[in-house]
């Protein structure tokens, strides 16, 4: 086998290894007892803010079991989740950013630019009360900052604000 061959053999022999960003999981563990009003988890699959959480007492063989009812970050969909004090639940690890509303695309998706002038143009304007106010304030031509959260692999605006210059 000639140099070559054996060289182009080992470059074909080498595994390569696909990045997948900063290795962050998508959700971690907590003890469902230490849920607060306010805080987040994971029910059924989705994100969610807890509204209300209470706990009954153990029965004779049972464990104290904490009553969860949250909302979806995203949706505003209502969730319940019954669940041992003592085991862990999933809450989501979110990432929250504002960005400036530079313009809003025909096809419904929104121009934003973060504060170190990076665009992102992959957000499409919700359907929902922010998306009218996003719309009125830009028609009036309004400075728009909306802040965005991330969190299992999904993304949407949860606040809106007119800036003044």
């Amino acid at each position: 086998m000639s140099d070559q061959e054996q060289q182009q053999q080992q470059e074909e022999e080498q595994e390569t290894f696909e990045s997948v960003g900063s290795g962050a999981s998508l959700t971690y563990p907590k003890q469902a007892g230490a849920l607060r009003k306010g805080q987040n988890i994971v029910i059924k699959g989705f994100p969610c803010k807890v509204i209300e959480i209470t706990t009954s007492k153990t029965g004779k063989h049972g464990h104290a079991k904490a009553n969860i009812t949250a909302v979806d970050i995203f949706t505003g969909k209502k969730y319940e989740d019954i669940c041992p004090t003592t085991h862990n639940v999933e809450v989501p690890n979110l990432f929250r950013a504002e960005y400036t509303v530079v313009d809003i695309t025909a096809d419904g998706y929104l121009s934003l630019m973060d504060d170190k002038g990076e665009t992102k143009e992959d957000l499409k304007c919700p359907e929902d009360e922010f998306g009218i106010k996003i719309r009125s304030l830009f028609d009036a031509g309004s400075d728009i900052l909306v802040t965005v959260v991330k969190a299992m692999g999904q993304e949407g605006v949860v606040a809106v604000k007119e800036t003044s210059n």
